[in-house]
Protein backbone atom coordinates (compact mmCIF):
# COMPACT_ATOMS: atom_id res chain seq x y z
CA UNK A 1 0.00 0.00 0.00
CA UNK A 2 0.83 3.64 -0.58
CA UNK A 3 2.45 4.86 2.28
CA UNK A 4 1.50 8.54 1.40
CA UNK A 5 -2.46 7.97 1.33
CA UNK A 6 -2.24 7.52 5.05
CA UNK A 7 -0.60 10.66 5.50
CA UNK A 8 -2.74 13.93 7.11
CA UNK A 9 -4.02 16.21 5.11
CA UNK A 10 -3.05 19.43 6.16
CA UNK A 11 0.71 20.00 5.76
CA UNK A 12 2.07 23.04 8.04
CA UNK A 13 4.73 23.95 6.31
CA UNK A 14 2.65 24.64 3.29
CA UNK A 15 0.30 26.32 5.23
CA UNK A 16 3.25 28.62 6.64
CA UNK A 17 4.34 29.40 3.00
CA UNK A 18 0.99 30.62 2.15
CA UNK A 19 1.05 32.79 4.84
CA UNK A 20 4.18 34.33 4.20
CA UNK A 21 3.11 34.88 0.73
CA UNK A 22 -0.28 36.33 1.66
CA UNK A 23 1.96 39.04 3.98
CA UNK A 24 4.55 39.76 1.99
CA UNK A 25 1.94 40.46 -1.09
CA UNK A 26 0.82 42.86 0.89
CA UNK A 27 3.20 44.62 1.79
CA UNK A 28 4.77 44.98 -1.28
CA UNK A 29 1.66 45.79 -2.27
CA UNK A 30 1.39 49.26 -0.08
CA UNK A 31 4.60 50.10 -1.17
CA UNK A 32 3.71 52.23 -4.21
CA UNK A 33 6.15 51.17 -6.49
CA UNK A 34 4.46 51.25 -9.81
CA UNK A 35 7.02 48.70 -11.96
CA UNK A 36 6.74 46.46 -8.95
CA UNK A 37 3.17 46.41 -8.85
CA UNK A 38 2.63 46.02 -13.17
CA UNK A 39 4.68 43.08 -12.24
CA UNK A 40 2.40 41.44 -9.91
CA UNK A 41 -0.34 42.56 -11.99
CA UNK A 42 1.39 40.66 -14.92
CA UNK A 43 1.84 37.01 -12.53
CA UNK A 44 -1.41 37.55 -11.12
CA UNK A 45 -3.30 37.61 -14.58
CA UNK A 46 -0.79 35.19 -16.04
CA UNK A 47 -2.40 32.63 -13.08
CA UNK A 48 -5.90 33.53 -13.10
CA UNK A 49 -5.60 32.58 -16.86
CA UNK A 50 -3.95 29.54 -16.36
CA UNK A 51 -6.62 28.48 -14.02
CA UNK A 52 -9.25 29.01 -15.79
CA UNK A 53 -7.51 27.82 -18.66
CA UNK A 54 -7.35 23.87 -16.92
CA UNK A 55 -10.68 24.83 -15.18
CA UNK A 56 -12.59 23.91 -18.62
CA UNK A 57 -11.25 20.56 -19.08
CA UNK A 58 -11.45 19.69 -15.72
CA UNK A 59 -15.56 20.43 -15.54
CA UNK A 60 -15.66 18.58 -19.01
CA UNK A 61 -13.07 15.18 -17.88
CA UNK A 62 -14.60 15.23 -14.15
CA UNK A 63 -18.12 14.74 -14.91
CA UNK A 64 -17.91 12.77 -17.76
CA UNK A 65 -14.90 10.13 -16.14
CA UNK A 66 -16.82 10.01 -12.90
CA UNK A 67 -20.52 9.37 -14.83
CA UNK A 68 -18.94 6.49 -17.20
CA UNK A 69 -17.44 5.06 -13.78
CA UNK A 70 -20.85 5.18 -11.90
CA UNK A 71 -22.98 4.74 -14.29
CA UNK A 72 -22.81 0.41 -13.50
CA UNK A 73 -22.52 1.23 -9.69
CA UNK A 74 -25.33 1.64 -7.09
CA UNK A 75 -24.15 4.34 -5.41
CA UNK A 76 -24.17 7.00 -8.25
CA UNK A 77 -27.68 8.22 -7.58
CA UNK A 78 -26.76 8.30 -3.67
CA UNK A 79 -23.73 10.86 -4.73
CA UNK A 80 -26.06 12.92 -7.06
CA UNK A 81 -29.27 12.86 -4.18
CA UNK A 82 -26.78 13.49 -1.99
CA UNK A 83 -25.49 16.69 -3.51
CA UNK A 84 -28.40 18.27 -4.59
CA UNK A 85 -29.42 17.81 -0.80
CA UNK A 86 -26.77 19.35 0.77
CA UNK A 87 -26.58 22.12 -2.11
CA UNK A 88 -30.08 23.38 -1.33
CA UNK A 89 -30.24 23.16 2.22
CA UNK A 90 -26.42 25.46 1.90
CA UNK A 91 -27.74 27.62 -0.58
CA UNK A 92 -31.43 28.42 0.91
CA UNK A 93 -30.07 28.86 4.50
CA UNK A 94 -27.67 31.44 2.91
CA UNK A 95 -30.52 33.48 1.81
CA UNK A 96 -32.36 33.24 4.74
CA UNK A 97 -29.29 34.86 6.82
CA UNK A 98 -29.31 37.52 4.21
CA UNK A 99 -32.86 38.32 4.59
CA UNK A 100 -33.10 37.92 8.08
CA UNK A 101 -30.25 40.42 8.42
CA UNK A 102 -32.06 43.01 5.86
CA UNK A 103 -34.83 42.64 8.55
CA UNK A 104 -32.96 43.42 11.54
CA UNK A 105 -30.55 46.35 9.68
CA UNK A 106 -33.25 47.67 8.06
CA UNK A 107 -31.38 49.70 5.22
CA UNK A 108 -32.97 53.38 4.32
CA UNK A 109 -33.36 54.31 1.16
CA UNK A 110 -31.12 56.27 -0.54
CA UNK A 111 -31.52 59.52 -1.72
CA UNK A 112 -33.36 59.57 -5.61
CA UNK A 113 -30.22 62.00 -7.04
CA UNK A 114 -28.41 59.58 -6.00
CA UNK A 115 -29.92 56.65 -7.39
CA UNK A 116 -29.96 58.60 -10.88
CA UNK A 117 -26.33 59.64 -10.85
CA UNK A 118 -25.44 55.62 -10.39
CA UNK A 119 -27.44 54.58 -13.64
CA UNK A 120 -25.06 55.77 -15.94
CA UNK A 121 -22.28 53.70 -14.47
CA UNK A 122 -24.18 50.10 -15.12
CA UNK A 123 -23.10 48.98 -18.44
CA UNK A 124 -25.71 49.83 -21.03
CA UNK A 125 -24.94 46.16 -22.89
CA UNK A 126 -25.93 44.39 -20.10
CA UNK A 127 -28.90 46.24 -18.88
CA UNK A 128 -30.78 44.31 -22.47
CA UNK A 129 -29.59 40.86 -21.19
CA UNK A 130 -32.69 39.20 -19.91
CA UNK A 131 -32.62 36.12 -17.28
CA UNK A 132 -34.57 34.63 -20.14
CA UNK A 133 -30.91 34.72 -23.06
CA UNK A 134 -28.80 33.81 -19.62
CA UNK A 135 -30.95 30.48 -19.51
CA UNK A 136 -31.38 29.91 -23.53
CA UNK A 137 -27.35 30.36 -23.86
CA UNK A 138 -26.81 27.08 -21.70
CA UNK A 139 -28.11 25.43 -24.58
CA UNK A 140 -25.18 24.56 -26.79
CA UNK A 141 -25.23 25.55 -30.80
CA UNK A 142 -22.41 23.79 -31.74
CA UNK A 143 -19.32 21.83 -30.35
CA UNK A 144 -16.81 24.93 -29.83
CA UNK A 145 -19.61 27.28 -28.48
CA UNK A 146 -19.32 26.17 -24.82
CA UNK A 147 -15.64 25.84 -24.43
CA UNK A 148 -14.86 29.51 -26.57
CA UNK A 149 -17.39 30.74 -24.03
CA UNK A 150 -16.26 29.69 -21.29
CA UNK A 151 -20.14 28.66 -20.54
CA UNK A 152 -19.73 26.75 -17.16
CA UNK A 153 -23.17 25.24 -17.04
CA UNK A 154 -23.09 24.70 -20.89
CA UNK A 155 -19.97 22.13 -20.44
CA UNK A 156 -21.55 20.88 -17.21
CA UNK A 157 -24.66 19.81 -19.73
CA UNK A 158 -22.94 18.23 -22.44
CA UNK A 159 -20.16 16.63 -20.21
CA UNK A 160 -23.07 14.97 -18.51
CA UNK A 161 -24.62 13.67 -21.34
CA UNK A 162 -21.21 12.28 -22.51
CA UNK A 163 -20.93 10.71 -19.61
CA UNK A 164 -24.00 9.03 -19.33
CA UNK A 165 -23.57 7.82 -23.20
CA UNK A 166 -20.23 6.19 -22.46
CA UNK A 167 -21.89 4.36 -19.12
CA UNK A 168 -25.21 3.23 -21.33
CA UNK A 169 -22.71 1.97 -24.01
CA UNK A 170 -19.70 0.70 -21.94
CA UNK A 171 -20.46 -3.02 -23.03
CA UNK A 172 -18.62 -1.87 -26.45
CA UNK A 173 -15.17 -2.27 -27.27
CA UNK A 174 -14.73 1.15 -28.45
CA UNK A 175 -16.65 2.64 -26.06
CA UNK A 176 -14.40 0.96 -23.56
CA UNK A 177 -10.94 2.25 -25.18
CA UNK A 178 -12.51 5.80 -25.25
CA UNK A 179 -13.42 5.85 -22.07
CA UNK A 180 -9.62 4.52 -21.05
CA UNK A 181 -8.43 7.24 -23.13
CA UNK A 182 -10.57 10.09 -21.74
CA UNK A 183 -9.48 8.41 -18.46
CA UNK A 184 -5.73 9.26 -19.24
CA UNK A 185 -6.38 12.64 -20.28
CA UNK A 186 -8.00 13.22 -17.00
CA UNK A 187 -4.62 12.00 -15.50
CA UNK A 188 -2.18 14.48 -17.60
CA UNK A 189 -5.04 17.39 -16.50
CA UNK A 190 -4.18 16.41 -13.04
CA UNK A 191 -0.44 16.11 -13.06
CA UNK A 192 -0.44 19.66 -14.27
CA UNK A 193 -2.93 21.01 -12.09
CA UNK A 194 -0.48 19.61 -9.07
CA UNK A 195 2.38 21.42 -10.73
CA UNK A 196 0.00 24.80 -10.98
CA UNK A 197 -0.80 24.31 -7.14
CA UNK A 198 2.75 23.90 -5.89
CA UNK A 199 3.75 26.98 -7.58
CA UNK A 200 0.61 28.59 -6.05
CA UNK A 201 2.57 30.83 -2.99
CA UNK A 202 4.18 32.58 -6.18
CA UNK A 203 0.29 33.69 -7.12
CA UNK A 204 -0.73 34.34 -3.98
CA UNK A 205 2.10 36.62 -3.59
CA UNK A 206 1.00 38.29 -6.57
CA UNK A 207 -2.92 38.32 -6.33
CA UNK A 208 -2.46 39.59 -2.44
CA UNK A 209 -0.16 42.55 -3.77
CA UNK A 210 -2.64 43.33 -6.52
CA UNK A 211 -5.59 43.87 -4.13
CA UNK A 212 -3.56 46.00 -1.26
CA UNK A 213 -2.07 48.12 -3.62
CA UNK A 214 -5.95 48.64 -4.86
CA UNK A 215 -7.03 49.50 -1.40
CA UNK A 216 -4.27 51.65 -0.60
CA UNK A 217 -5.34 53.66 -3.74
CA UNK A 218 -8.38 54.53 -3.01
CA UNK A 219 -9.70 51.86 -5.69
CA UNK A 220 -11.53 49.87 -2.93
CA UNK A 221 -13.72 52.66 -1.11
CA UNK A 222 -16.83 53.96 0.47
CA UNK A 223 -19.70 51.75 1.35
CA UNK A 224 -23.57 51.99 1.53
CA UNK A 225 -23.39 51.48 5.07
CA UNK A 226 -26.13 49.44 6.17
CA UNK A 227 -26.36 47.67 2.46
CA UNK A 228 -23.18 46.57 2.67
CA UNK A 229 -23.36 45.20 6.40
CA UNK A 230 -26.21 42.89 5.20
CA UNK A 231 -23.94 41.51 1.97
CA UNK A 232 -20.97 41.27 4.39
CA UNK A 233 -22.19 40.16 7.43
CA UNK A 234 -24.61 37.74 5.72
CA UNK A 235 -21.91 36.08 4.10
CA UNK A 236 -19.44 36.31 7.27
CA UNK A 237 -22.02 34.22 9.01
CA UNK A 238 -22.82 31.71 6.48
CA UNK A 239 -18.94 31.33 6.57
CA UNK A 240 -17.99 31.14 10.15
CA UNK A 241 -21.32 30.03 11.92
CA UNK A 242 -23.79 28.41 9.28
CA UNK A 243 -21.57 25.75 7.25
CA UNK A 244 -19.43 24.66 10.07
CA UNK A 245 -22.82 24.25 11.82
CA UNK A 246 -23.92 21.87 8.85
CA UNK A 247 -20.48 19.84 9.35
CA UNK A 248 -20.78 19.73 13.28
CA UNK A 249 -23.99 18.09 12.45
CA UNK A 250 -22.64 16.11 10.11
CA UNK A 251 -19.65 15.12 12.55
CA UNK A 252 -17.10 17.07 10.85
CA UNK A 253 -14.43 19.29 12.46
CA UNK A 254 -14.92 22.05 10.88
CA UNK A 255 -11.43 23.90 11.87
CA UNK A 256 -9.99 20.37 10.04
CA UNK A 257 -12.16 20.94 6.64
CA UNK A 258 -10.53 24.33 6.64
CA UNK A 259 -7.00 23.79 7.15
CA UNK A 260 -7.37 21.06 3.90
CA UNK A 261 -9.51 22.95 1.51
CA UNK A 262 -7.38 26.97 2.57
CA UNK A 263 -5.73 26.46 -0.94
CA UNK A 264 -9.21 26.13 -2.75
CA UNK A 265 -10.57 29.12 -0.24
CA UNK A 266 -7.54 31.85 -1.02
CA UNK A 267 -7.91 31.40 -4.41
CA UNK A 268 -11.09 31.64 -4.63
CA UNK A 269 -10.92 35.26 -2.82
CA UNK A 270 -8.43 36.03 -4.81
CA UNK A 271 -9.26 35.25 -8.34
CA UNK A 272 -12.95 36.07 -7.75
CA UNK A 273 -14.10 32.98 -9.90
CA UNK A 274 -14.86 29.41 -8.13
CA UNK A 275 -14.77 27.76 -11.87
CA UNK A 276 -11.47 29.36 -11.80
CA UNK A 277 -10.29 27.71 -8.67
CA UNK A 278 -12.17 24.38 -9.17
CA UNK A 279 -8.87 23.14 -10.43
CA UNK A 280 -7.25 23.16 -6.60
CA UNK A 281 -10.66 22.83 -5.16
CA UNK A 282 -10.46 19.07 -6.63
CA UNK A 283 -6.80 18.91 -5.99
CA UNK A 284 -7.15 20.35 -2.57
CA UNK A 285 -9.93 17.88 -1.36
CA UNK A 286 -8.53 14.95 -2.93
CA UNK A 287 -4.68 15.30 -1.55
CA UNK A 288 -5.31 17.06 1.47
CA UNK A 289 -9.14 16.18 2.87
CA UNK A 290 -8.48 12.77 1.41
CA UNK A 291 -12.04 12.35 -0.49
CA UNK A 292 -12.58 9.69 -2.64
CA UNK A 293 -11.53 11.10 -6.51
CA UNK A 294 -15.02 9.99 -7.70
CA UNK A 295 -16.91 11.87 -5.60
CA UNK A 296 -14.56 14.47 -5.34
CA UNK A 297 -14.36 15.15 -8.95
CA UNK A 298 -18.01 14.54 -9.76
CA UNK A 299 -19.30 17.02 -6.94
CA UNK A 300 -16.99 20.03 -6.80
CA UNK A 301 -17.46 20.66 -10.61
CA UNK A 302 -21.20 20.28 -9.99
CA UNK A 303 -21.01 22.69 -7.22
CA UNK A 304 -18.58 24.90 -8.82
CA UNK A 305 -22.01 26.10 -11.18
CA UNK A 306 -24.68 25.36 -9.12
CA UNK A 307 -23.74 25.42 -5.60
CA UNK A 308 -23.55 29.54 -4.99
CA UNK A 309 -24.11 30.88 -1.50
CA UNK A 310 -23.01 33.97 -1.37
CA UNK A 311 -24.22 34.96 -4.66
CA UNK A 312 -28.02 33.62 -3.67
CA UNK A 313 -27.89 36.14 -0.58
CA UNK A 314 -26.09 38.74 -2.99
CA UNK A 315 -29.10 38.37 -5.46
CA UNK A 316 -32.14 38.83 -2.23
CA UNK A 317 -30.31 41.75 -0.54
CA UNK A 318 -29.93 43.27 -3.63
CA UNK A 319 -33.10 42.55 -5.03
CA UNK A 320 -34.65 43.57 -1.94
CA UNK A 321 -32.78 46.89 -1.37
CA UNK A 322 -33.49 47.91 -5.65
CA UNK A 323 -37.29 47.14 -4.81
CA UNK A 324 -37.40 49.13 -1.46
CA UNK A 325 -35.81 52.14 -3.24
CA UNK A 326 -38.24 52.15 -6.25
CA UNK A 327 -40.93 52.23 -3.51
CA UNK A 328 -41.79 48.29 -3.22
CA UNK A 329 -43.38 47.39 -0.03
CA UNK A 330 -41.41 44.33 1.14
CA UNK A 331 -43.91 41.87 2.46
CA UNK A 332 -42.94 38.72 4.14
CA UNK A 333 -44.80 36.70 1.38
CA UNK A 334 -42.90 38.78 -1.31
CA UNK A 335 -39.85 38.09 0.94
CA UNK A 336 -40.38 34.82 0.55
CA UNK A 337 -41.01 34.48 -3.14
CA UNK A 338 -37.18 36.04 -3.33
CA UNK A 339 -36.04 33.81 -1.60
CA UNK A 340 -37.14 31.48 -3.73
CA UNK A 341 -35.87 33.36 -7.01
CA UNK A 342 -32.49 34.04 -5.18
CA UNK A 343 -31.80 30.09 -4.99
CA UNK A 344 -33.00 29.43 -8.31
CA UNK A 345 -31.36 32.35 -9.97
CA UNK A 346 -28.11 31.84 -7.73
CA UNK A 347 -28.15 27.68 -9.23
CA UNK A 348 -28.06 28.76 -12.88
CA UNK A 349 -25.21 31.68 -12.44
CA UNK A 350 -21.81 31.36 -13.80
CA UNK A 351 -18.86 31.12 -11.89
CA UNK A 352 -17.26 34.15 -13.26
CA UNK A 353 -15.63 37.43 -11.68
CA UNK A 354 -18.86 39.55 -11.41
CA UNK A 355 -21.34 36.74 -12.62
CA UNK A 356 -23.62 37.35 -9.79
CA UNK A 357 -23.70 41.13 -10.42
CA UNK A 358 -24.98 40.74 -13.91
CA UNK A 359 -27.76 38.16 -12.47
CA UNK A 360 -29.20 40.77 -10.46
CA UNK A 361 -28.60 43.27 -13.15
CA UNK A 362 -30.72 41.41 -15.48
CA UNK A 363 -33.05 39.82 -12.87
CA UNK A 364 -34.02 43.67 -11.39
CA UNK A 365 -34.06 44.93 -14.50
CA UNK A 366 -36.41 42.91 -16.29
CA UNK A 367 -39.05 43.94 -13.44
CA UNK A 368 -39.21 47.40 -14.61
CA UNK A 369 -37.09 48.42 -11.68
CA UNK A 370 -34.92 51.65 -12.03
CA UNK A 371 -31.05 50.37 -11.80
CA UNK A 372 -28.87 52.97 -10.67
CA UNK A 373 -28.57 51.33 -7.31
CA UNK A 374 -26.00 48.62 -9.27
CA UNK A 375 -24.19 51.67 -11.17
CA UNK A 376 -23.48 52.97 -6.82
CA UNK A 377 -22.40 49.03 -6.12
CA UNK A 378 -20.04 48.60 -8.86
CA UNK A 379 -17.26 50.62 -7.28
CA UNK A 380 -17.49 48.33 -3.93
CA UNK A 381 -18.41 45.35 -5.82
CA UNK A 382 -14.65 44.05 -5.95
CA UNK A 383 -14.79 43.57 -2.08
CA UNK A 384 -17.89 41.82 -2.06
CA UNK A 385 -17.08 39.81 -5.08
CA UNK A 386 -14.02 38.11 -3.19
CA UNK A 387 -15.85 37.44 0.14
CA UNK A 388 -18.84 35.82 -1.80
CA UNK A 389 -16.67 33.56 -3.90
CA UNK A 390 -14.71 32.78 -0.77
CA UNK A 391 -18.23 31.33 0.67
CA UNK A 392 -18.90 29.73 -2.70
CA UNK A 393 -15.83 27.69 -2.86
CA UNK A 394 -15.76 27.15 0.98
CA UNK A 395 -19.47 25.96 0.98
CA UNK A 396 -18.70 23.77 -1.92
CA UNK A 397 -16.09 21.83 -0.03
CA UNK A 398 -18.40 21.32 2.96
CA UNK A 399 -20.73 19.55 0.44
CA UNK A 400 -18.09 17.58 -0.64
CA UNK A 401 -16.99 16.69 2.52
CA UNK A 402 -20.19 15.68 4.05
CA UNK A 403 -21.04 13.50 0.85
CA UNK A 404 -18.19 11.94 1.01
CA UNK A 405 -18.65 10.61 4.93
CA UNK A 406 -21.66 9.82 3.85
CA UNK A 407 -20.73 7.63 1.14
CA UNK A 408 -17.35 5.98 3.14
CA UNK A 409 -19.91 5.10 5.89
CA UNK A 410 -22.65 3.54 3.33
CA UNK A 411 -19.87 1.75 1.54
Amino acid sequence: MDCSVKKSGFNGKQFAVWMIALILGGILGILGCAWLNSFFDFIAAVYTRLFKFAAVPTIALAITTTLASLGAKRNAGKIFLHTITWTLLTTFAAAGVGALLYKLIAPGNLPAELVKRGQADVPANLGKFSYYDHLLSVVPDNVLTPVLSGNVLSILLVAAAVGIALAVLRESENIRILTKAIEGLQELLFALIRALVWALPLGIVAFAAQLSAQMSAGVIVGALGKYVAVVLGGNVLQFFVVLPLFLLVKGLNPVKVFRNMLPAVLMALFTKSSAATLPVTVASAENNMKAKPEVARFILPVCCTINMNGCAAFVLVTSLFVMQNNGVVLTLPLVLLWMLIAVVSAIGNAGVPMGCYFLTLSLVSGMGNAVGILGIILPIYTIIDMIETAVNVWSDSCVCAMVDKSIKAEE
